[in-house]
């Protein structure tokens, strides 16, 4: 048995998402240094909210990093053992960074909140987006993407999520996004839908705040981590920090490849991946990907401590 952890990113995140780890005194003590160091309440927004502050991405990106950080540091105080690989779902790569030692959490915190604000401000609100395509092969969406900026040199879309088989995310110019759901619905897919964020994340128009990140990084500290990570970008492990902080700006432009990140752990040996923090998004994804691992996600405190006893048996 050989296990990996996966830690979640922007998506997961909801009110009340903590509400199951109540036992667990490390999960309100991560919070309150996370507050401290950001000097912002974290524990009151992630109990009270309201929503729309959950959701705004300089909060949701050193929240989620808090949650899974804080589910880590329980699977480790209940007695958990260290994962063989890891791997994080965009932000959930930083998580990774700070579970594994590469990076501090106070470094972290800062990083991904200036993260959020770099690409706040790389494309004006109401010019990007996002949108999901659901039941079409890769290579066809490919081709749209394509077919759409290459109608258009002034618009991109590009891939920015292969999240599971059938499952892409798309990301570009507000126009070219509604172009390539009118174009992949009439191509076959079985839905296309814009997704609530103004944000296109994971492709070309994120080259400002890639540059802006790269300056950022220069002056972060960062170890070879204890545990390899597995890397968004190119589904490779670094252990140099050079090498780990370019595979974090290529990130930003670069699409998420979550297929090849879980066929890559089971290629490895994983016969268990581990979702490290609230909610089982990534557990679905996986399932789909490769029906072969066995998914435990760590959603409340009953669910660390039966994984936990399920790994040691």
């Amino acid at each position: 048995m050989k296990f990996a952890f996966v830690f979640p990113g922007q998506g997961s995140q909801s009110v009340g998402m903590m509400n199951g780890y109540t036992d667990l005194p490390v999960i309100q003590e991560t919070f309150q240094e996370a507050s401290d160091i950001l000097k912002q309440d974290f524990w009151s927004m992630v109990n009270n909210g309201p929503a729309d502050d959950l959701n705004l991405t300089i909060n949701t990106q050193p929240l989620m990093l808090t949650a899974g950080i804080a589910v880590y540091r329980a699977w480790r105080s209940l007695g958990g053992e260290l994962p063989a690989l890891m791997a994080g779902h965009s932000l959930g790569e930083y998580t990774a960074l700070v579970a594994s030692e590469a990076l501090s959490f106070a470094d972290a915190l800062a990083l991904v909140r200036f993260r959020a604000q770099a690409m706040q401000q790389a494309v004006p609100e109401g010019v990007g987006g996002m949108a999901a395509i659901l039941g079409m092969d890769d290579e066809i969406i490919e081709t749209i993407c394509r077919d759409i900026t290459n109608q258009n040199s002034e618009e991109s879309l590009e891939p920015a999520n292969f999240n599971s088989p059938g499952q892409i995310v798309i990301a570009g110019h507000k126009n070219a996004i509604l172009q390539g759901i009118e174009m992949a619905k009439s191509k076959g897919a079985k839905r296309a839908i814009m997704l609530p964020m103004s944000i296109p994340s994971h492709c070309s128009l994120m080259k400002p705040a890639a540059d802006s990140m790269r300056q950022q990084l220069a002056h972060v500290p960062l170890q070879p981590p204890r545990i390899p990570i597995l890397h968004n970008a190119d589904v490779k492990t670094h252990a140099n920090a050079a090498d780990i902080k370019e595979i974090l700006i290529r990130q930003l432009t670069s699409p998420v490849r979550w297929v090849d990140t879980i066929k890559a752990l089971a290629a490895n040996g994983i016969t268990h991946v581990v979702e490290c923090g609230p909610g089982k998004v990534l557990a679905g994804l996986n399932k789909r990907i490769d029906s072969n691992l066995q998914q435990l996600s760590l959603a409340d405190g009953e669910a660390i401590k039966q994984a936990i006893n399920h790994l040691r048996t």
